[in-house]
């Protein structure tokens, strides 16, 4: 897999993650206004994820999603956290973690492939970290 590809599929395993968060921490809280901010963060994730997938299929490459592990890891991860609490400020400040933990990843991968020819990917991965930067700032409001 060549650089491109692994920044696609990392950006594609990463917006996964961010919309399966969202599914599961949304159970935990009826703040209707708290709801919408995830529904809307979410419908960026699958649409970033989406992105991902098509520009991997024509690279000629099949994305390789989370695996079945990662997925219970972070479902009991968030359940393990919101058990004693799960006021609105308490799932927010979960989302602003996991967001800027997005952050730190994606940065760490573009320092990776400083310098070489990213194209689709450099753009995905862009858009990604704007994406986590400004849910960060929205789940602020949350706090």
């Amino acid at each position: 897999m060549d650089a491109r590809q692994e920044l696609l599929n990392f950006v594609y395993q990463n917006s996964e993650m961010g919309a399966i968060s969202i599914d599961r921490l949304a159970e935990y809280t009826s703040d209707e206004r708290f709801q919408k901010a995830l529904r809307d963060q979410k419908r960026e994730y699958l649409s970033i994820n989406a992105a991902a997938r098509d520009a991997l299929c024509r690279t000629g490459c099949d994305e390789k999603g989370l695996g079945a592990l990662s997925k219970v890891k972070t479902y009991l991860m968030i359940d393990m956290q919101s058990i004693m609490d799960r006021t609105t400020a308490h799932l927010a400040e979960m989302m602003v973690i996991g967001s800027t933990m997005g952050i730190i990843d994606a940065k760490k991968n573009l320092r990776r492939y400083e310098g070489e020819d990213l194209g689709e990917a450099q753009s995905l991965m862009n858009t990604l970290c704007d994406l986590e930067e400004r849910n960060v700032e929205t789940m602020k409001t949350f706090l």
